[in-house]
């Protein structure tokens, strides 16, 4: 299932206030009216949508758009017509939780003409694979070798290696700990565009990095 749940009872309990006549007993206090839940769909840090379905005994509902949301007031009742939520009211419920969501990952492809040498493209997105890592200050940085299926698994899974340690010099050159870089290589083993077998494609002659 694409997409991200996010879930919440609202609205939240902060506090109770009393007169300055002093408190009363907590038994003679009115129960509150108990919240509603309330579903709401995001899209994934890439922009994709998916989908989720919102049921109980009464009925079902799917939220299949970015900030669809249904609420189901009881366990008695179905969940309601799912609506858009608007800027406003998705800030006012969910501002502080979303706020306090770990920040996405970011993604780098650099491609090479062949062997290890990076295309000029690919040269100039080191400054900016070093400018998240250094804004992040991250300590988890993957940096992933690929190959296409020309020449044998094992040539590649070599050739792949070389590529990401390649990609990994230039941002140890850039000031990066090399603790914080985590170095592999599938060889041919994940194509981004599936080929036959001894096929030079050069989207699969890459090194892909994220930034977490």
């Amino acid at each position: 299932m694409r997409g991200r749940r996010l879930f919440l009872l609202t609205p939240l309990l902060v506090g109770l206030l009393v007169s300055c006549a002093g408190p009363k007993p907590v038994a003679e206090l009115p129960p509150p009216a108990p919240p509603p839940n309330i579903f709401v769909l995001l899209q994934d840090p890439d922009g994709k949508v998916g989908r989720i379905e919102v049921g109980n005994p009464r009925g079902s509902t799917d939220l299949v758009e970015a900030r669809q949301a249904t609420r189901v007031a009881k366990a008695e009742e179905s969940p309601t017509v799912p609506i858009k939520m608007s800027d406003q009211e998705f800030a006012a419920i969910f501002g502080p939780v979303v706020a306090a969501l770990p920040t996405p990952p970011v993604r780098f492809t650099l491609y090479f003409e062949r062997d290890v040498e990076l295309t000029s493209e690919a040269k100039q997105l080191v400054p900016q694979i070093l400018a998240a890592i250094k804004e992040r200050r991250s300590v988890d940085t993957s940096v992933v070798g690929h190959a296409d299926t020309a020449g044998s698994r094992e040539y590649n899974y070599r050739l792949s290696r070389r590529r990401a340690e390649a990609v990994a010099e230039l941002l140890l050159a850039g000031g990066v700990a090399s603790e914080t870089l985590d170095v592999t290589s599938h060889g041919k083993d994940n194509p981004a565009v599936p080929t036959g077998d001894n096929v030079s494609e050069p989207r699969n002659r890459r090194v892909e990095v994220t930034v977490r």
